[in-house]
């Protein structure tokens, strides 16, 4: 709260209280400058421009005849898959690489540096704050869905888990892909090649029942066990073993995922979030003259030749925010890395996809491509609140009285000295996986198998469901607050939904947002695995040692879950409808399949009858993996970039 009214000099009128709470928080402010510099670039690199015309013409006229500037591969959309792509396309100096970017550079942003912070982020300038159309299924909510607006994309903006999913949906992409050409290289045991690339991973001595010789050494993605465990991680952990489910050392290897565990992060040694932009796009990259990156631009369309009986991609036209408005040219290859939403806006504006829908926008038809857009699908969660007897609770990180600015400076100082403390807490700082059908944890007197709902899973080793515990409380994505006291949160995910949904354009107005409309809930079946998620973690919650936390003074609070035990189903099933949330997975919407099954991209992810047009990213995810969907599109650019060097090779 701002002071205000007369102050004399040294603030000698002020009480005590104020002066010190002053103190603290000019203090806060200080290290937070502090901090700010020390993660700023020091250097410029010739590669990241924010002056387009250093790297693309100006369009003065529309039509107006002139030679662009050409590059070989033009990526379309700097996020979590766009740098990978960078990166390792310029490693061959025969391949000229531009790189497009909505956003700026991530790297001296404070928010997207410092872990437990990335909330700070959410419906701000570096968000496209995006925002569902009403959810039937939800009462008519609309349902915010955070979306990086910052080279790194959501890597910068995400909880850092790492987690590659069941190795049977690997299995499972490749059967659906129906024998095309290449399908098989989409199985869990060639793909697993990739995902290791990515990985340097770090053992920790905390953690010696992970078997290091199953993860990558030398990747650029720094991964291990550097987030902080709060008080109540272990005995979450514990208190899953108490109720059933198995301990496991590591969740990212071919022995599967099912069980609880510490989470394995995407946190390097000195406490930093390693986002793609950070690891991929190196001093030593951005130092490479047959890469540009252009940031702070608005891509409008992607430009195609039509004169020939095929559609050829050959460049893109984008927008800087005073109106200009450019265009570069592809020698070779398009790739649009967007992400889930905006990959398919693009497509739609440039005039792929359902024929029917761009015609309602006055668009011209490229290609019909009716899946574009379609089978949206995402990981909806719901949270839980309990009060903390224990007090452990780091949420005074986030809070405004002076205890909590004072407990703040302490651990900044603390991060600033040794790189660790609570503000490198990912906040979902322990997992489990388990199936919804297990008759351990769902037993068959309570719950009976003839109401068991459909196994959507991939295989018997696959899960379902998804818990994870946060050493403080939220609403929604913690825009509303909870009273200052101590919680902690148990939270429930839906793996493997029934629902679908899609993206559409709102009209041919580049930049108007897409209409994002997920379905969630629309089905019984995601409604009664997630009565299932709800049940299991009010068993885990009155399950020692977790149990132990349990302040009672919460038991008739009617924001928080503590008799959530005491509801039935359909009690329940009014409860998740009302608090369910995005996880921030969208996938699927230019799907990896068959062309008869909707399908947008072959299993070399070029776009069905545009062969030079590629997508990377969670778009082209065939189904949805158990788990988080980071770690899968690392893998997916990584293998995606080896793809477009052999084609390219190929045609030299």
């Amino acid at each position: 709260m701002p002071l205000t009214g007369s102050v004399s000099r040294g603030n000698l009128n002020l009480p005590q209280a104020v002066r010190s709470a002053a103190a603290a928080s000019a203090a806060l402010s200080a290290l937070t400058i502090v901090l700010r510099y020390l993660y700023a670039k020091k250097k410029p690199y010739t590669a990241l421009v924010d002056d387009a015309t250093k790297a693309a013409r100006r369009l003065r006229t529309r039509g107006e005849e002139y030679d662009f500037d050409e590059y070989d591969i033009v990526i379309i959309g700097g996020g979590t898959a766009g740098c990978v792509l960078a990166a390792r396309l310029s490693e061959d100096p025969s391949i000229r690489v531009l790189l497009l970017e909505a956003g700026k550079s991530s790297l001296d942003e404070l928010f997207a540096t410092v872990p437990v912070s990335y909330g700070r982020m959410f419906r701000t300038n570096l968000d496209w704050n995006l925002h569902t159309a009403p959810q039937t299924s939800l009462g008519n909510a609309t349902k915010y869905w955070p979306r990086a607006k910052l080279l790194g994309g959501c890597s910068c903006l995400n909880a850092m888990v790492y987690h590659m999913g069941s190795p049977e949906d690997y299995d499972e992409w490749a059967s659906m892909q129906k024998g095309q050409e290449g399908a098989d290289q989409w199985t869990y045991g060639q793909f697993v090649q990739y995902m290791m690339k990515f990985e340097d991973f770090h053992p920790s001595p905390q953690q010696p029942g992970v078997d290091a010789s199953l993860h990558g050494k030398s990747g650029p993605m720094k991964v291990g066990f550097f987030g902080h465990t709060s008080a109540g991680t272990p005995k979450f952990i514990e208190a899953c073993v108490n109720a059933g489910i198995k301990p496991v050392p590591d969740v990212n290897t071919a022995h599967g995922t099912l069980g609880v565990t510490k989470v394995m992060t995407y946190i390097d040694s000195n406490g930093r979030r390693v986002t793609t932009e950070f690891a991929y796009l190196t001093p030593d990259a951005l130092s490479r003259p047959n890469l540009k990156v252009i940031t702070q631009v608005h891509v409008t369309r992607i430009l195609f030749d039509t004169s020939g009986s095929t559609p050829r991609a050959v460049g893109a036209e984008f927008t800087k925010p005073s109106g200009e408005t450019f265009q570069v040219k592809a020698r070779k290859e398009v790739v649009l890395s967007a992400g889930a939403v905006h990959t398919p806006q693009i497509l739609q504006l440039s005039g792929v996809g359902p024929a029917d829908h761009l015609r309602e926008h006055g668009i011209p038809v490229v290609a019909d491509l009716p899946g574009v857009g379609s089978h949206l699908m995402d990981h909806p969660v719901f949270n839980l609140n309990y009060r903390d007897k224990s007090r452990s609770s780091i949420a005074y990180l986030f809070g405004t009285s002076f205890a909590d600015r004072l407990k703040l400076i302490r651990a900044l100082v603390q991060y600033r000295l040794y790189g660790n403390g609570p503000l490198t807490s990912n906040i979902c700082e322990a997992i489990a996986f388990v199936r919804s059908t297990d008759p351990q944890l769902f037993p068959h007197d309570e719950f009976p198998p003839d109401k068991a709902p459909e196994d959507t899973t991939a295989g018997s080793g696959a899960p379902d469901i998804e818990l994870f515990f946060s050493p403080f409380g939220y609403i929604g994505h913690g825009s509303e607050r909870l009273p200052p006291n101590h919680y902690f949160g148990l939270h429930g995910v839906l793996l493997r939904p029934t629902s679908t949904g899609t993206i559409r354009l709102k009209s041919s107005d580049p930049y108007d947002l897409p209409v994002i409309d997920p379905q969630y809930l629309s089905t019984e079946h995601d409604v009664a695995v997630l009565v299932r998620a709800a049940r299991l973690l009010a068993r885990i919650v009155r399950t020692p040692p977790l149990a132990d936390m349990l302040d009672p003074a919460g038991e008739d609070d009617a924001l928080l879950d503590h008799a959530l035990h005491t509801l039935d189903d359909a009690a329940i099933a009014e409860r998740i409808r009302g608090a369910v949330e995005t996880l921030y997975h969208p996938a699927c919407t230019a799907r990896m399949a068959p062309l008869e099954d909707g399908g947008v991209v072959d299993p070399f992810l070029r776009v069905h009858g545009i062969p030079n047009l590629r997508v990377v990213d969670a778009s082209v995810f065939p189904t949805i993996v158990s788990g988080h969907t980071a770690g899968p599109v690392l893998a997916v650019a990584e293998k995606a970039a080896d793809l477009i060097k052999q084609a390219v090779s190929s045609k030299a």
